[in-house]
């Protein structure tokens, strides 16, 4: 990159509604946008006698993100990092992006995001509480509810044949009934199992071919399956029945929402590797690593921007005859495997993305599910 041309691309850097640095092989200040100036508040004359470790804490993750990009190029992410000045302070919590910005690997270029990812952090805390609290009124429920159930559909079985032909189907409504509660107590009380996950080293590219044979072998489900896997992903250590129901319940979600769209009725399977993502450990001050990443795009008439933010609370739904706990049962089982799962727009359709964490240790080899 020729600093010549350093004027003019702060013009279109200028255009940027995030702050922006551009740094030389020297971690010397080059140039940065008018939001770089307002975020710093400092003048592009005064930051450009900067280095990079004059305006940012020692120590600080934004150091570290930039030498990552010269060791190992590519695009470094942080999320949800707290970022001040020494001199200025005003610590702000951003997201930052780091990458060069030119061939022969002298810029390196810095963007915060003010947008954070630890809204969703925030977020999946929420829906991860909220589906907790639906484990205490799930045992209730199994105690208080399910007794009764048993007497009432005996009492029912029993007065059956007693009956003539016009009373019998009342019997038998009452049986189906009792079966209904029943059937949606069972699927509360997976809220309240607070055993320790059994885990394995999964290859998650088996569960999603278990996930797709499921969907295929449905007659319900009119869509084509498509898959962009990158074949290299490590193992996550994971169980192996709990993972696929986490994208079976997304696979569905998404083929349910194709039948009322008229457009391509496709479900595309990815997974990539994101070594750059790191969010912040709920607790405690580790930046914990969740470079594995899955997603399920569908291409059908997408989530509505107020449904969005609770889409993983309990009994929040937009099916007509849905009981709303399939996505708050994806939030705890994600959850539980120490990952994020978020639901995000697209300009057709809707990307449910689930980020996980590798195993923590390479000597464990990948066992496949018998």
């Amino acid at each position: 990159m020729n600093t010549e041309n350093l004027p003019s691309m702060r013009a279109i850097f200028d255009t940027l509604p995030n702050p922006l640095l551009i740094l030389d092989a020297n971690d010397q200040i080059c140039i940065v946008n008018a939001a770089a100036e307002d975020f710093f508040q400092g003048s592009m004359a005064v930051l450009q006698r900067q280095k990079l470790n004059d305006i940012v804490p020692f120590a600080s993750p934004v150091l570290e993100a930039v030498d990552q990009v010269r060791k190992f190029g590519g695009v470094v992410n942080e999320y949800a990092i707290g970022v001040g000045t020494p001199r200025w302070g005003g610590e702000r919590i951003v997201d930052l992006q780091t990458t060069f910005i030119a061939d022969d690997q002298s810029f390196v270029m810095i963007m915060l995001l003010r947008r954070s990812m630890a809204h969703k952090m925030d977020s999946q805390l929420f829906h991860q509480g909220a589906a907790r609290a639906v484990s205490s009124m799930a045992a209730m429920m199994a105690h208080e509810i399910k007794n009764p159930l048993s007497g009432i559909r005996g009492a029912a079985q029993l007065l059956e044949p007693t009956l003539d032909e016009m009373d019998r189907p009342l019997a038998r409504l009452i049986c189906d009934e009792t079966d209904r509660i029943r059937d949606l107590v069972d699927q509360m009380e997976v809220f309240s199992d607070e055993r320790p996950l059994e885990r394995l080293p999964i290859n998650i590219h088996v569960v999603l071919d278990r996930v797709k044979q499921l969907i295929q072998a449905s007659s319900q489900y009119d869509v084509v399956l498509k898959e962009d896997y990158d074949p290299s992903l490590p193992a996550v250590s994971g169980n192996h029945d709990q993972l696929v129901q986490v994208f079976l319940n997304l696979a569905k979600n998404a083929a349910e929402a194709l039948e009322t769209t008229e457009n391509l009725r496709e479900i595309i399977f990815t997974t990539a590797f994101k070594p750059g993502m790191k969010l912040m450990a709920p607790g405690s001050a580790e930046r914990v690593s969740l470079p594995l990443e899955v997603c399920i795009h569908d291409t059908g008439p997408g989530v509505s921007e107020e449904l969005r933010p609770h889409i993983f609370d309990p009994f929040v739904t937009s099916k007509p005859q849905g009981r709303g706990l399939g996505l708050a049962l994806v939030a705890k089982i994600v959850a539980d495997h120490g990952g994020v799962v978020e639901c995000l727009s697209r300009d057709v359709g809707t990307t449910f993305r689930v980020l996980l964490p590798l195993l923590r240790t390479s000597q464990n080899p990948i066992r496949e599910p018998k």
